[in-house]
């Protein structure tokens, strides 16, 4: 009973902040970026291109991840569940119309992820052990000076929250369950989820514990090939529902701004569910990616961000994209009583051969990358309120938290996720636009040398 009181209190609280003010410092706070960077990101996507290639790699240069390594194990936070089980949870309480929101928050996050990678790299610190560290906390005490340090403080300890791996291991439970155990006969139970949540805690602990450096090289295999083949399989349903493709984009939106789908006409939560499930994606504003791209080796500010900027374009203008259109188009939305990882499970298995054990595969690389990135992104923080000498703490509570979150119910396992990256944003966003004039300046000087030809 109590337990159930917690989990209504998550709920709820998660709901009460995700209205306005959020929205507000989101997509205003977008919006700002780019006005005053005047759309430097996306006028230099062909440069950020040839960073990601490693054509301006130096390995003299301060940092512990090449820039590719940076974007791959920022990615394996971002393109994840949030990609595929994200997109089903979006339909089914928002309708085909948030995924429009959906894009407009990833637009407006491109700018955003510029400036809060940039000042990642621009106000590195140092943790008590003498490495060189980045990432909002860092970025509000270098930046903002010691003073602002309570606030660098809470957007830690929300951060070692949001990051856990909870939603990831729930939903990788979930599809196991349901496509391997359920048509056995197995229904769901606490004993089941508790063992298939013990064998990924213990995968997940074998890489986890290997440090930044394995967790780099183990993202960087993973996440090209689960997009790779996630991307073909999902091609697949598109294009053999040809006549099927306009319709789904006219309905997107159509629903966008009417909310006839599924809310009635309630634009304000379409808008909503929209931005809420856009921020799990791709994490624009969050915080997570400025510690993954404030290890980068580089001495320039601006070109790491201009990595980052390209994470939500990968991560929900196309792979988003893409599960909502298998989604639509085979029209699982409509008529089943699934939500999450199932739902889209569903659609692979009405548009595949065997598309429901696809998936399975897809979402193994999906979800394990994640759940190899966000202890990265946990110890980070613990090292920052505590002392680097705890940080590996972080990793054994993990291994223990997997197993939670796999027999936990998903509806407040997102909840929890959300209102966690909720109060991550505020600190992250707030530093961000404080010191944005000074990514602007910088900004300007680098492309000056860029046109000059001066790297």
């Amino acid at each position: 009973m109590m337990l159930d009181k917690l989990g209504e209190l998550i709920v709820s609280s998660s709901d009460l902040i995700w209205g306005v003010p959020i929205l507000i410092l989101l997509l205003g706070g977008g919006i700002y970026f780019l006005i005053i960077s005047r759309l430097a990101p996306f006028k230099y996507l062909v440069h950020a291109v040839q960073i990601i290639r490693g054509k301006y790699d130096d390995p003299d240069e301060a940092g512990q991840l090449k820039h590719y390594q940076a974007l791959s194990t920022a990615l394996a936070g971002t393109v994840g569940m949030g990609n595929i089980s994200g997109v089903a949870v979006a339909i089914t309480m928002g309708g085909p119309g948030a995924i429009f929101w959906m894009w407009v928050s990833a637009m407006l996050g491109v700018a955003t992820k510029f400036f809060t990678c940039s000042l990642a790299v621009m106000y590195r610190g140092k943790d008590s052990a003498g490495e060189i560290q980045g990432g909002p906390m860092y970025v509000i005490t270098e930046g903002l000076g010691r003073k602002w340090k309570p606030m660098a403080i809470f957007f830690s300890v929300m951060a070692m929250l949001g990051v856990l791996p909870v939603f990831q291991a729930n939903q990788l439970t979930q599809i196991i369950r349901d496509v391997f155990l359920a048509p056995n006969g197995i229904n769901r139970s606490m004993m089941t989820d508790a063992i298939i949540g013990s064998v990924l805690a213990l995968i997940v602990g074998v890489v986890v514990l290997g440090g930044v450096k394995r967790i780099g090289n183990v993202t960087g295999r993973l996440v090209p090939v689960m997009v790779v083949v996630y991307i073909v399989a999902v091609l697949y349903i598109i294009f053999s529902h040809p006549l099927e493709i306009i319709p789904s984009f006219r309905l997107i939106f159509e629903d966008a701004f009417t909310g006839n789908a599924v809310l009635g006409g309630s634009l304000g939560a379409i808008i909503i569910t929209g931005v809420r499930r856009a921020a799990f994606s791709n994490e624009a504003g969050m915080g997570t990616a400025p510690m993954a791209h404030g290890a980068a080796k580089t001495n320039e500010p601006i070109r790491e961000g201009l990595v980052a900027m390209t994470g939500p374009l990968i991560d929900t203008i196309i792979i988003c994209t893409m599960t909502a259109l298998a989604i639509i188009i085979t029209g699982v939305w409509t008529h089943s009583a699934s939500d999450g990882i199932t739902l889209t499970a569903e659609a692979f298995s009405d548009a595949i051969p065997y598309g429901a054990y696809v998936l399975v595969v897809c979402v193994v690389f999906f979800s394990l990358s994640t759940m190899f990135a966000f202890p990265y992104y946990g110890s980070k923080c613990l090292s920052f309120v505590a002392g680097a000498k705890y940080q590996h703490w972080y990793h054994y509570a993990v291994v223990v938290l997997v197993v939670v979150g796999a027999v936990s119910q998903m509806n407040v396992i997102v909840a929890f996720c959300d209102l966690a990256f909720a109060l991550m944003a505020f600190p992250t966003m707030i530093s961000t636009i404080l010191l944005s004039g000074k990514v602007s300046r910088a900004a300007g000087d680098y492309f000056r040398r860029y046109k000059n030809g001066e790297f």
